[in-house]
């Protein structure tokens, strides 16, 4: 009987701390009989941002994919990562929404639930936990350890036994960004022991270079569960290699009794699976000790950089990586775990990129602020909360006793589109998302974001054009889509485009131009040129802009209406957050140049108003 068990992250969190989280189906269900057969005490396979990246770029449906890898695993325990009452949005969901979720995730295939809440806030994992033991499946609570002024060993030793109370199974200790130092996960795995009588599962990532050094030092402290990551996935912002780990307990009181050649077998597999993915390899997902200081974690660096990269900012990560622990100060020490470190990571960009902290505000600060994810675990900077939401007044209770039962009207918003509870439940997760998701998917049209040819490197960033179309070039076919643009006139004039579905921006310098006059037409519709381009720069103390590019979710406001300096008149969402844009004057909305759905860049006019 081995000593020390090991859950497999390939198929989940290995492909999201690296490559984004663009693996497809299709390239995990080949290899699904190898890694059944290793005798892994998990294979984490769902949740965590699977869901939205399944949606949102894959064009695959989430539901499908846990069906399929269900059936292609029937040895193995499949594990997902839920966020709680958050589920895997970004949001507090109401008590029912979390019921259905957890009963129909366990009836296509999940078997155990690493649940997790993102403020340690445990009143926010109960139904969870409630909703899996109903089940009858395994409920593994979950401690996002971090550091701070308020975060010490007493604290998590307070929460583990809090979690036993609970009734879970199995206690994780997850490292989100690779802080847990070896000394230190000894001391900790020692006072859990001590206090419960539950296994202990090691998590962390390797971004630090620590992390193997801590499970050796968690293992003889008795933790008997540890998180491995294959190794064509592993290491940096990933995980130990499952490969490693297993050669390093081999022979010893704590063999896995894995079998290593088996698991290289697997490893030749995805060591070819990855270069498929080149586009979306990272600069930042390498050993990097400043992880200690920013704590950003492995699931979101690669993320952020990507997203920065769509911001035409990339050259800036240093400034927000800087950013991101002031941020966090002010917020009262939250763990950077999904959805907070997306909220602290969105708000630190604005923060560098608008040149003013705090001068644009998320909507979601401001509900962090006002208590609607949970208790704050350290003191929040009251002058940061009074600039965010003035003197409103933050909820005490927990954030889901004030939501109101969802399912049924999210059943009647999503008649027509839904054809499953399955459905239902991905509309509840992000509703415009999959508006369109399933739209496209009951027409038949779904297509994933394009997977680019190693050979277009060197040439996808050169394309541009004002409209969206196809250019040939060297027997390549590139499909360009205009974004956004800067200004006519402008010497040197950015480009924001879409190359095979990758945001870039490019910078045109004019060397001649030609007068582009009327002439007939051939029949054709002609493509429509980005509405943006048509756009006035803003030229007077009430135009309204966005501080980055992103779409129009709400236009609040028509033209004619009065406003106060302050009131929300536009809602982006730019990072996958939405950012609440307020009017700059009092005075009369005189024009509106945007309507839902729209992509805007900075530097242009979003509406006027002309100030009182």
């Amino acid at each position: 009987m081995p000593k020390v068990f090991v859950s497999e992250l390939v198929l989940r969190d290995g492909h999201q701390s690296l490559i984004a989280t663009r693996m497809r189906t299709d390239d995990m269900l080949p290899i699904c009989s190898r890694l059944d057969a290793i005798g892994f005490w998990s294979l984490e396979a769902w949740g965590g941002a699977t869901f939205d990246a399944c949606v949102r770029y894959l064009k695959e449906d989430p539901w499908e994919r846990l069906k399929k890898l269900r059936k292609a695993l029937p040895n193995s325990r499949i594990q997902m990562l839920l966020r709680g009452q958050n589920l895997l949005g970004y949001r507090h969901y109401s008590d029912d929404v979390v019921r259905a979720f957890v009963q129909k995730s366990a009836g296509s295939g999940v078997d155990v639930f690493r649940i997790f809440d993102a403020m340690n806030d445990l009143r926010n994992l109960k139904i969870s936990i409630e909703a899996v033991k109903k089940v009858g499946k395994h409920a593994e609570g979950c401690i996002s350890y971090t550091t701070s002024p308020v975060h010490d060993i007493p604290y998590f030793v307070a929460l583990a036994k809090e979690m036993e109370a609970m009734s879970c199974d199995t206690i994780a200790i997850k490292d989100m960004a690779g802080l847990l130092t070896p000394y230190t996960t000894a001391e900790l795995v020692k006072a859990l022991r001590a206090a419960i009588k539950l296994p202990i599962h090691l998590h962390s990532h390797a971004t630090s270079g620590l992390s193997a050094m801590c499970f050796l030092k968690g293992v003889e402290a008795g933790a008997t569960i540890l998180d491995t990551c294959n190794s064509a996935f592993g290491e940096g912002a990933s995980h130990p290699s499952t490969e490693s780990i297993v050669a390093a307990f081999h022979g010893t009181e704590y063999d896995t009794g894995l079998n290593l050649v088996a698991i290289q077998e697997i490893t030749a597999y995805f060591r070819e699976v990855r270069k498929k993915y080149w586009q979306f390899e990272s600069d930042f997902t390498g050993v990097d000790t400043r992880v200690l200081v920013n704590q950003v974690p492995g699931g979101m660096i690669s993320n952020l950089s990507n997203q920065l990269k769509e911001q035409g900012a990339l050259g800036r990560i240093d400034e927000v990586l800087a950013e991101i622990p002031r941020v966090r100060k002010d917020l009262g020490f939250p763990p950077l775990v999904t959805p907070t470190s997306q909220i602290v990571g969105t708000q630190a960009v604005l923060n560098v990129l608008t040149g003013a902290r705090y001068k644009s505000v998320t909507t979601e600060v401001k509900n962090y602020l006002l208590g609607h994810y949970g208790k704050a675990p350290g003191p929040i900077d009251m002058d940061v909360k009074n600039l965010a939401v003035g003197n409103a007044e933050s909820i005490a209770g927990r954030p889901a006793d004030l939501l109101e039962n969802e399912m049924e009207r999210l059943r009647i918003e999503s008649e027509g589109l839904a054809k499953s509870e399955e459905d239902v439940l991905t509309y509840a997760m992000f509703p415009d998302l999959a508006k369109t998701f399933l739209q496209e998917r009951n027409a038949g049209t779904l297509k994933a974001d394009p997977l680019l040819p190693k050979e277009a490197a060197a040439t996808s960033t050169a394309r541009y054009a004002p409209t969206e179309f196809n250019v040939t070039l060297h027997g390549e076919t590139f499909h360009i889509k205009l974004t956004g643009s800067g200004h006519a006139g402008e010497e040197h004039r950015p480009f924001y485009v879409s190359v095979d579905g990758i945001a870039e921006e490019v910078i045109v310098e004019t060397l001649s131009e030609i007068e582009v006059s009327g002439g007939k037409s051939n029949g054709k519709k002609k493509a429509a040129t980005a509405d943006i381009s048509a756009r006035p720069r803003p030229s007077h103390e009430g135009c309204v802009s966005t501080a980055m590019p992103g779409s129009i979710v709400e236009v609040k406001v028509k033209a004619g209406d009065k406003v106060n300096a302050g009131d929300p008149v536009l809602v982006i969402e730019a990072m996958k957050m939405e950012n609440e844009i307020q009017a700059p004057k009092s005075g009369i909305v005189i024009a509106v140049h945007v309507k839902k759905g729209d992509s805007v860049t900075p530097d242009e006019t979003l509406l006027e108003i002309q100030p009182d």
